[in-house]
C-alpha cells in the first residue's frame, strides 16, 4: 500500500509537468520550471523509496516515472547520465535510463543507481532556456543534497518536446560533473 500511495503521490505531482493539458500552443519558462521540479521530486521520491521499500517498489517507481517524463515513445532520448562512460556512455533507450536511475539490470554492470544515492534535496538554476514552439531546451546547474547533507551539483541540459497530444516529455538529458581542471 506504501508504494502505491507513493507511486500515486509522485505522479500525482508530476503530472501537472509531464501530462497536463497544454494544448500545444507552445512551451512556457512555467511549464519548463513545473517539469524541472517534478523530475527532482520523482528522484528524491525513488531514492526514498529504495531506503523504505527497498530496489523492487524503487524499480517499479523509476519505470513509471521514466515512462511518463521521457520521451523514448516517440524514438531515441538523448540521454547522458553523469556517472556513465565508455561504450555505455549513451542511454538512448528506456531499458538503459532504468539501469542508470536505479541498476541492477547486467546488460549495464557499472550502473550501481544513481536514484538510489540517498537524495533528499533538490534544486536547479538555469543559466539559459531556449524555447521554440513545440521544442524548448533548459541548461544550468542542479543541486542534490543526501541523507547526510551533502550536496553534489551537476551542469545539465535537458531538452523537452510538447507531443501533439499535449504531453511534455524529456528528449535530451545530458549531465556532467562540472569540470575542475583549472
Amino acid at each position: 500500500m506504501k508504494l502505491v500511495t507513493a507511486i500515486a503521490a509522485t505522479l500525482a505531482l508530476s503530472s501537472n509537468a509531464f501530462a497536463a493539458n497544454y494544448s500545444n500552443q507552445g512551451i512556457t519558462p512555467a511549464m519548463l520550471e513545473q517539469a524541472q521540479q517534478a523530475w527532482g521530486a520523482a528522484l528524491i521520491q525513488i531514492s526514498k523509496t529504495y531506503q523504505e521499500e527497498g530496489h523492487e517498489a524503487a524499480t517499479l517507481l523509476a519505470t513509471q516515472i521514466i515512462e511518463q517524463a521521457y520521451g523514448y515513445q516517440l524514438g531515441d532520448v538523448l540521454f547522458k547520465p553523469t556517472l556513465a562512460s565508455g561504450e555505455q556512455t549513451f542511454r538512448t533507450t528506456s531499458e538503459g535510463a532504468l539501469a542508470y536511475f536505479v541498476g541492477g539490470n547486467d546488460d549495464f554492470p557499472y550502473d550501481t543507481g544513481f536514484a538510489l544515492k540517498g537524495w533528499s534535496e533538490f534544486g536547479y538554476e538555469n543559466a539559459a532556456i531556449f524555447i521554440h514552439g513545440d521544442v524548448a531546451m533548459t541548461m544550468g546547474h542542479v543541486h542534490l543534497t543526501n541523507q547526510y547533507g551533502d550536496v553534489t551539483t551537476v551542469d545539465k541540459t535537458w531538452g523537452f518536446k510538447l507531443t501533439d497530444d499535449d504531453q511534455l516529455r524529456i528528449v535530451l538529458h545530458h549531465s556532467s560533473l562540472p569540470y575542475s581542471g583549472y
